[in-house]
């Protein structure tokens, strides 16, 4: 992993929008190491920030459509989401609409909430627009904790 990692890395902006598209999805990867390690040898935070912000929106716009197709096989099968975790998240979801999506950003269930929104066939534009808000504050907040502007 740390040699992937390190190619990532070395590709600058392109392999942030990489490792974030990557972490979007539901692939256990780590797009705030990618994006960490090119901020401290000196990419642009805000570049950065936008870059990885985009890789993770368009991964996490796959999972909305993942869901969109409405095959549960496939959601368990490729996406490892199990029925257990869509009807929590329905659960969660139900009676809240699209804006949900904004806490996408969230471990474990931020996929689930936005496969469940696909499959709910929730409006994909809301979907993006809050999904991508909270994606770059919390990319955001890490880059400004990073570089010492928040404590």
């Amino acid at each position: 992993m740390e040699i992937f990692i390190q190619y990532l890395t070395d590709w600058g902006y392109i392999g942030m929008f990489i490792s974030a598209f990557l972490a979007g999805t539901v692939l256990p990867f780590s797009s705030e190491a990618v994006l960490l390690a090119c901020i401290a040898l000196g990419l642009d935070p805000v570049l950065s920030t936008l870059s990885t912000t985009a890789g993770n929106a368009l991964g996490g716009i796959t999972c909305y459509w993942i869901g969109h197709l409405g095959k549960t096989e496939w959601i368990e099968k490729y996406l490892g989401v199990s029925r257990k975790q869509m009807d929590r998240a329905e659960n969660f979801i139900h009676g809240k609409g699209s804006w949900i999506a904004f806490l996408s950003f969230l471990p474990v269930i931020g996929d689930a909430i936005l496969v469940v929104l696909g499959f709910m066939r929730a409006n994909v534009i809301i979907v993006a627009i809050s999904m991508t808000i909270g994606k770059l504050i919390r990319y955001a907040v890490l880059v400004a904790a990073t570089l010492g502007i928040i404590r």
